[in-house]
């Protein structure tokens, strides 16, 4: 029996994306009994479900069953190998460094070259994305035994305060060339508690002015939706929309010739991480605490996009609807710009690695016929018995 234990030190994001950390392997019953290592092997792994029925108890019976892939991030890394010709080596105490090299190229349909998408779990798990690395150590020819470690993996490649997501988007749509609804956004990433405005225009079609003139707007309603496909690379996607947050304004007014313009206003839900105490609950190790519900990402199973629909009530010719794509990031502005400095000092540190020669720190293993190989372990033999060795 061995005990294997994980130690991750760092994990860079920009450019040179990777997991630093060390496996450590001991006995676990008989203390000091040498431990057969044939060899030692560690990768990150991808473990993605859907079940989109889970939410309905009848439909989780009912529907189709829980979906689920796992997929290998990047390539599997060999620690150790024992001497040719032999089936193992006797071993008191192991301590493999490594990092672990995660993709960030396109790639394409090539999975293993795609940048991995974040940690999330969905209520009732009707999708989820898990990570572990996992630890591969054989024993002799026959035993293999498996550890497996959570891991919660983040992106920040969707923060507010890159310079792409704050570029004004404007969009324009008519339902029956009478009047033409027009919008604009400032920015068009937001966070968790980030307020979203956006400029309005009702304008009508200067070659249906009488047509026009007897328009009335009703009212102006502003959602935030999040439409959810399930299975999107597959032949039957399911998409779902949920309406997160609703503003109406009423009007109640004639369409002027001139047009009508507005801004409006609404705030980006948050999920609240404290308890009725004021305390943070705590959150499961693979999942970091995110203050939303979800947030833009594409899987392999599923795909998370929101929207912002804005839909004008008129009378006398149709209701206008127009739906515009927008990103939501897990944290809102403030944490973006404090995560900048961070990046800044993160992309400064990957330019110094070198993927083929990462500079890992020596590797330490005991065999059992080393001299100090009880002391390894925190023991010593006094008058033939083995007692804690106090240094």
């Amino acid at each position: 029996m061995i005990k294997a234990s994980l130690i991750t030190h760092a994990t860079n994001v920009c450019f040179q994306p990777r997991i630093e950390g060390k496996v450590e392997i001991r006995p676990a019953s008989g203390y000091s009994a040498p431990v057969a290592i044939s060899l030692v092997r560690i990768c990150l792994q991808r473990r993605e479900t859907i079940h989109p029925a889970a939410e309905n108890v009848a439909k989780r019976h009912l529907g189709t069953p829980r979906r689920d892939t796992t997929d290998v991030v990047g390539k599997e890394l060999l620690l150790y190998r024992c001497a040719t010709g032999r089936d193992s080596e006797q071993v008191m105490t192991m301590d493999l460094p490594f990092v672990l090299f995660i993709p960030f190229g396109r790639g394409g349909e090539e999975t293993n070259r795609r940048i991995p998408p974040a940690s999330l779990q969905l209520p009732s798990r009707t999708a989820e994305t898990y990570y572990e690395l996992v630890v591969t150590v054989q024993q002799g020819p026959s035993i293999q035994n498996k550890y497996a470690f959570p891991i919660p993996l983040q992106r920040y490649d969707t923060l507010s305060t890159f310079g792409m997501y704050n570029r004004p988007e404007h969009k324009a749509v008519t339902s029956d060339n009478i009047v033409t609804l027009g919008i604009s956004l400032p920015r068009w990433s937001y966070g968790p508690m980030d307020p979203i405005t956006v400029y309005i225009k009702l304008a009508p079609n200067p070659d249906w002015l009488a047509k026009a003139r007897k328009v009335t707007i009703q009212k102006i309603t502003l959602a935030i939706e999040e439409e959810i496909t399930y299975n999107p690379e597959g032949d039957e996607p399911t998409r779902k929309v949920n309406r997160l947050q609703k503003h109406t304004q009423t009007i109640g007014a004639k369409l002027p010739e001139e047009g009508y313009v507005t801004n409006m206003g609404i705030i980006f839900p948050h999920k609240d991480l404290r308890d009725a105490n004021g305390i943070i609950r705590r959150g499961q190790p693979a999942f970091p605490n995110y203050e939303v519900t979800s947030f833009t990402t594409t899987s392999t199973l599923y795909k998370i996009e929101f929207f912002l629909t804005i839909k004008a009530q008129l009378a006398s010719a149709r209701d206008i609807t127009l739906r515009q794509p927008i990103v939501i990031c897990p944290l809102d502005h403030q944490a973006c710009k404090e995560e900048m400095d961070a990046i800044e000092q993160a992309a400064k540190d990957a330019s110094a690695v070198d993927q083929n020669n990462p500079m890992l720190p020596a590797r330490t293993i005991v065999l059992a016929d080393d001299p100090n190989a009880l002391a390894s372990l925190g023991y010593c033999l006094v008058g033939g018995q083995k007692k804690p060795l106090i240094e």
